[in-house]
């Protein structure tokens, strides 16, 4: 086989096992079932610090995408290929459907046979009844777009040479837009997250939110970025006009 196939192969897999993680140790953090109920901010901080372990662990291989809407502000930024995008998108919606599935499996049927006589089912993203449809999408675009940024600044080459801490940025972004959105309609972010439970479930009301608030922010903003800040500047060349603006301030 070649090496350019296996290179393929190992990056979605790592797609699908950080999804299924994401979504596995992400709900598993909101269960209520075994003697504590997580609060609100238990809930944010637990999702950030498994986004922090899956970017510290697969961000070599495949960047850890871990969502549709970062991997679609990748492909706009020119990182991955239309095809291996599409191969990224599939892996994770089968890593996310597979998350819960073992969810499902290590825990007590009672947090799920509850959830769903209650409402749309246990970890099922859905937005608040005090809010509009129209707000709900855009929560989730301005969720979303502040995270693509983000990535933006992150992928951009003048911060080629500081991503020792990419995991705590992006697990203390997760968490602050959690607590911030996590009211409004769970703070989803993710096509794929949002998925996974809703294929286990069988609720799909107003599950078209979490895939059009999410990519129309990963395609807007990530064009947005690409176009007025990214700059493919030499580093000696940046460094000089860093110095010049200092000196002039």
């Amino acid at each position: 086989m070649k090496k350019a196939t296996l290179d393929t192969i190992s990056i979605l897999l790592a797609e699908l096992v950080g999804t299924a993680l994401l979504v596995l140790l992400g709900c598993m953090g909101c269960v209520g079932v075994l003697g504590h109920t997580p609060s609100h901010f238990e809930l944010c901080i637990n999702f950030g610090l498994v986004v922090m372990i899956l970017v510290q662990v697969f961000g070599c291989v495949s960047g850890c995408h871990i969502n549709p809407a970062v991997t679609a502000a990748a492909w706009v930024y020119e990182m991955v290929s239309t095809k291996l995008a599409l191969g990224y998108v599939a892996a994770q919606c089968i890593g996310a459907f597979m998350g819960f599935g073992m969810l499902k499996m290590l825990t007590p049927s009672e947090a799920f046979t509850g959830a769903l006589e209650k409402g749309a089912g246990f970890c099922v993203t859905q937005p608040n009844a005090g809010i509009s449809i129209a707000q709900a999408v855009g929560i989730e675009f301005l969720a979303t777009g502040v995270l693509v940024l983000v990535c933006c600044g992150v992928w951009d080459p003048r911060n080629s040479k500081m991503h020792d801490s990419v995991p705590l940025k992006f697990g203390f972004t997760i968490g602050c837009l959690a607590v911030a959105a996590g009211p409004y309609t769970g703070a989803s972010m993710n096509p794929a997250r949002s998925l996974g439970p809703v294929l286990w479930n069988g609720d799909w009301t107003a599950h078209w939110v979490y895939w059009v608030g999410p990519l129309s922010a990963a395609f807007s903003i990530a064009f947005l970025y690409k176009t007025v800040f990214r700059r493919e500047v030499p580093e000696p060349e940046y460094n000089r006009e860093l110095t010049a603006l200092n000196t002039e301030k």
